[in-house]
């Protein structure tokens, strides 16, 4: 049985609220949100949206700084979500007219959740 502790219960919860801060400053900027902690037998993607015929696959990373934030996000992680995102677009039909891209939303205490749009090039 798995027992979890306080810190990693908190840590999950900071990440649920980041997750929600960030869909939230998305979708004021006129992102439609597909799909929340979508996963796959190869990995998960934090946030899929839509704007027009874009989608993107975002992470979310919520930490005490910028630098922090960005410097969690690795390689191997964006291999991951691509392998990921390449089978969600497989599975909808409805988007395959549609490009897509890799982004991040970096989430800091006391600021506006900050995108940064491209981040990855497969």
């Amino acid at each position: 049985m798995l027992i979890s502790t306080n810190k990693q219960t908190a840590t999950y919860v900071k990440g649920l609220q980041g997750e929600w801060l960030a869909a939230w400053a998305l979708r004021v900027r006129g992102w439609r949100i597909l799909a929340r902690r979508w996963s796959c037998r190869l990995g998960e993607v934090d946030l899929i949206a839509r704007r027009r015929r874009l989608v993107i696959f975002v992470e979310v990373k919520a930490r005490r700084d910028i630098d922090t934030a960005l410097a969690a996000l690795t390689e191997r992680q964006w291999q991951r979500i691509e392998a990921t995102a390449d089978i969600f677009m497989a599975r909808h039909n409805e988007l395959q007219d549609c490009s897509w891209r890799f982004d991040a939303v970096c989430i800091t205490p006391y600021q506006w959740p900050r995108h940064f749009p491209a981040i990855w090039h497969p």
